[in-house]
């Protein structure tokens, strides 16, 4: 997930929060009414053409796509009746659509509902952001690089409940895939009605098919909320009667707004999380999120010899780093792909765990490393690196930290910092002008493959420009592999050979750190993905 602006560790996270009357934790009236809270505006509900953390917190709770992820990160039926076997050796999916399955004025949900919103996911003219996250449907390789029309996208209503999907290869995480808000329908009717462009932009422009409907909410306003959809299929299973959207930039007034009893789920970070680590209202949460360093290997620039990568790597103490500097729970990372992603079916094990290197500092093997590299890539006198950030607090932390680490444990060398506003920063980071980047990787859904596959050449998610035909080759082949042995056994090649490259840094290990009031209940903290709502309750 590319687009989330983070409190702490370069991370910004939706959070829940309860306006109620009374002073104190626990004097919270019992109504069945959530306030939840953004740490951003929301600027659009239209899923095919954004993918910001305020959309695809909302979404997950006022729609759904064919499926949903229950409590234990799993897909399970939503739009759809069934969980659908593949035919066709795994390329073909045929969905029927729930007979009850309704938009919150009323329309039925239709097949082609789902066709719509996809290819108006890929359409060039609707300015799509996510086009990438299509990868392996029928055509949309194609589509990406302009050589098929959006229209060829593999998608076809083939009945009035009836949708077909047919895949370029077999997809061994698609029904993951495709629990993502991006996939998710569209009101052909109603979206034509109020017009393509207007879609979206405010509550009277919207419509959901989920457990909830926004009301309230004008396209600029910082505050909005959620009503129970009474055309629902599954009501039955919804005990919240409204929940209460607000905007909370800052953690420490996310804080305070839980201790007065006007949070129920408040998300901490920085300087606030770490004085908190003792609360008793304290819920550490595990998310697919590594925190890392994009390295700039383009041709002509210093870090594109490998050497110099892994001696930078060697110098950093994630340890201190963690304990020392984060102090909020967040673990040092000795893979890219973080722990609780996934399991690996043929070991047993979990995938980062059994991928994963020493995070011990090695001063002696990195000199001589960096001296090698020096030497190969013909570099005299001092080196300068740039280091380049956002300008948030945490990321100033964690920039200074690893500036430290470099200039005091290798020789002539002078990293310099540059913390930005986040517009500025992009526009840094897009130029290419700088050699380590503060950077970030939220999965979207719970696979490796979501982590690895943003590293292949060309990959926009790639500004470091990581380049290397057997990476490549290793992730194409995982894309595409035909049986379990195969997908798995190649991502951990895959994986390995990113580290031996050292084609990124990871860090650390971001955790999401809450505080929730002990009378909520049945809320669903994804590993990847967004906080579901929908089955949330308040106990007396």
């Amino acid at each position: 997930m590319k687009t989330i602006k983070l409190w702490a560790a370069g991370v910004g996270v939706l959070l829940a929060t309860l306006i109620l009357a009374g002073c104190g934790n626990q004097s919270r009236s019992n109504n069945q009414t959530l306030n939840l809270m953004q740490s951003s505006e929301l600027t659009t509900l239209d899923n095919t053409n954004q993918a910001t953390l305020p959309e695809f917190n909302t979404l997950t709770n006022i729609s759904e796509g064919l499926y949903r992820l229950n409590d234990n990160d799993q897909p399970v039926p939503a739009m759809a009746t069934k969980l659908v076997k593949p035919t066709d050796n795994g390329k073909k999916y045929v969905f029927q659509i729930r007979k009850n399955a309704k938009w919150s004025n009323g329309d039925s949900v239709k097949a082609a509902d789902f066709e719509f919103a996809w290819k108006r996911a890929m359409n060039p003219a609707n300015n799509p952001v996510y086009t990438y996250i299509f990868s392996g449907i029928k055509n949309a390789d194609a589509i990406i690089n302009h050589k098929k029309s959006y229209r060829s996208l593999g998608i076809k209503a083939t009945g009035y409940r009836t949708l077909e999907i047919t895949l370029d290869h077999p997809m061994a995480y698609f029904n993951k895939l495709i629990c993502m808000p991006v996939f998710m329908p569209q009101d052909e009717s109603f979206v034509k009605k109020v017009g393509p462009k207007k879609y979206g932009t405010n509550a009277k422009t919207t419509v959901s098919n989920g457990a909830f409907k926004i009301t309230d909410w004008t396209g600029t306003n910082e505050t909005y909320n959620l009503v129970k959809n009474p055309y629902y299929w599954d009501k039955g299973a919804v005990s919240l009667k409204q929940i209460h959207y607000k905007t909370v930039k800052d953690p420490n007034t996310a804080h305070n707004l839980f201790q007065s009893g006007k949070l129920d789920d408040a998300t901490i970070s920085g300087v606030t999380a770490k004085s908190l680590q003792k609360n008793k209202h304290l819920k550490r949460v595990p998310k697919a999120w590594t925190y890392y360093l994009q390295v700039n290997q383009q041709k002509g620039q210093p870090l594109a010899n490998q050497k110099l990568r892994e001696a930078i790597s060697l110098v950093i103490n994630r340890n201190a780093l963690t304990q020392k500097v984060l102090a909020d729970g967040s673990q040092p990372a000795s893979s890219f792909v973080s722990p609780k992603t996934a399991i690996d079916p043929l070991t047993g094990r979990d995938f980062s765990e059994e991928t994963s290197t020493s995070v011990e500092p090695d001063l002696q093997k990195a000199r001589q490393l960096w001296n090698q590299g020096r030497k190969e890539a013909k570099i005299s006198g001092t080196l300068r690196l740039s280091i380049i950030g956002d300008d948030q607090d945490v990321t100033k932390n964690v920039a200074q930290f690893v500036q430290g680490q470099i200039n005091q444990n290798l020789p002539n060398v002078k990293a310099s910092i540059s913390n930005l506003p986040d517009k500025a920063y992009q526009n840094r980071r897009t130029s290419g002008r700088w050699d380590l980047s503060q950077w970030y990787w939220l999965a979207d859904f719970a696979d490796p493959i979501n982590y690895l596959g943003i590293l292949t050449s060309n990959n926009t998610m790639n500004p470091g420009h990581f380049s290397d035909r057997t990476y490549d080759r290793l992730v194409a082949k995982a894309k595409r592999a035909d049986n379990q042995n195969d997908y798995w056994q190649n991502l951990r090649r895959a994986e390995n050979r990113l580290q031996k490259l050292t084609g990124v840094i990871p860090l650390y290990y971001v955790k999401e750190d809450h505080l929730v009031n002990s009378k909520l209940t049945g809320v669903a903290y994804h590993v990847a993905g967004f906080a579901d709502y929908t089955r949330a309750k308040l106990t007396k």
